[in-house]
């Protein structure tokens, strides 16, 4: 599966590489919510929370499903702004039809890819939205009920969470973070200009690419779990597409493509030193590999040392032909090296991809 963004006839200037302080912030938020996502980030999310006051604590939690499973689309700007204060700003302008909806999107909607009336105008949604928060659970039932019937209050309550988050840790966070994420949505723009976006998707992240289709058309591939399309021209007063750097977001690869909005990608910019991930198509190739049990039993012996077929047919009292197929389903998946020796051949685990396959796995789910 992947997500599709169209962007057939799109100038190349619609594309764009900006930071975004309130993207970052809904990153940083995510990390503090779900640290199992984000080991690197552990001494930073401990020093974080323990440092942050009960009320201010108190608060994230109530709000937190804005950011905890995946992200609200409020907090990743199609037009990023200069500072947080420039993006809150303009989060205010949006109707409280469509912030409602939008806010509500991730955790008490399952149709994020259909158009649907807002909760505040249709009773069928609402009384849906009110059973979904439920079963969330009597924090996110309350936020509900408020974000429902007084829906100004509560988006004041929200801006002045954020504005209280950068006051307590988030602003000195930005100020180291910020120069580093300008400089690579810089480099990225240059890197459009001169090499075009064939070369500057991969360049971005591994999952992203570029693809043409038979009628001439031109489409961005995603590559998640998640599946979803959507296209370039999704807000039709602001076509374009807008690729957002995070200094927070690996493993994630986020987009925003609900029908109306402009898409966004936020990218990660830092990622452990590890190698190049494997595509989920190929992670699918390789656990589908190792689920044959007479296939694992294979690898146990290959993981200790290169064995011939012969030898693998007397081990496991198979004839060379079946040992043949399932080696040749474990070379189809990358997982064993074979080489020559005179007139044997050998064939060995690759521990290394094997060590890799749980992470590329993880990645993969979280991506």
């Amino acid at each position: 599966m992947a997500n599709v963004i169209d962007i057939t006839g799109l100038p190349p200037e619609r594309i764009v590489f900006s930071p975004s302080p309130l993207a970052e912030l809904g990153a940083a938020l995510h990390a503090l919510s779900e640290p199992g996502h984000h080991p690197g980030l552990h001494g930073w999310v401990t020093a974080t929370s323990s440092g942050l006051k009960t009320d201010l604590a108190d608060r994230l939690c109530e709000a937190d499903f804005l950011w905890r499973s995946a992200r609200s689309d409020l907090l990743l700007p199609a037009r990023p702004g200069a500072t947080l204060a420039d993006e809150l700003d303009t989060m205010d302008t949006i109707d409280d039809e469509r912030f409602v909806a939008a806010a509500f999107e991730i955790s008490c909607t399952t149709t994020y890819t259909r158009c649907t009336p807002s909760p505040l105008v249709d009773a069928e949604e609402r009384a849906r939205v009110r059973e979904m928060a439920a079963a969330r659970g009597p924090r996110q039932a309350a936020f509900t009920d408020r974000m429902l019937t007084d829906p100004d209050g509560l988006r004041i309550w929200l801006r002045r969470l954020f504005e209280d988050c950068e006051e307590a840790f988030f602003g000195d966070i930005w100020r180291r973070v910020g120069i580093q994420l300008a400089a690579d949505a810089r480099h990225k723009t240059e890197l459009l200009r001169r090499k075009g976006l064939a070369e500057t998707l991969p360049a971005t992240s591994t999952a992203l690419s570029l693809e043409s289709t038979p009628d001439g058309g031109e489409r961005v591939i995603v590559d998640k779990l998640a599946g979803g399309r959507t296209t370039a021209f999704a807000d039709a007063d602001d076509p374009g597409v807008t690729l957002i750097p995070t200094s927070f977001g690996w493993p994630h690869l986020l987009i925003s493509h609900a029908p109306g909005w402009r898409p966004v990608v936020q990218y990660p910019v830092a990622s452990p030193e590890l190698p190049a991930p494997a595509t989920l198509e190929l992670v699918h190739q390789r656990l589908d590999a190792l689920a044959h049990p007479m296939r694992m039993k294979l690898c146990r012996s290959l993981s200790r040392g290169p064995h011939t077929t012969g030898e693998l047919a007397n081990t496991f009292g198979i004839t060379p032909p079946e040992v043949s197929r399932h080696i040749a389903a474990l070379k189809k998946a990358g997982l064993i090296q074979t080489r020559r020796r005179g007139r044997y051949v050998l064939h060995q685990l690759d521990l290394q991809v094997v060590a890799r396959l749980g992470s590329d796995f993880l990645e993969g789910v979280l991506r």
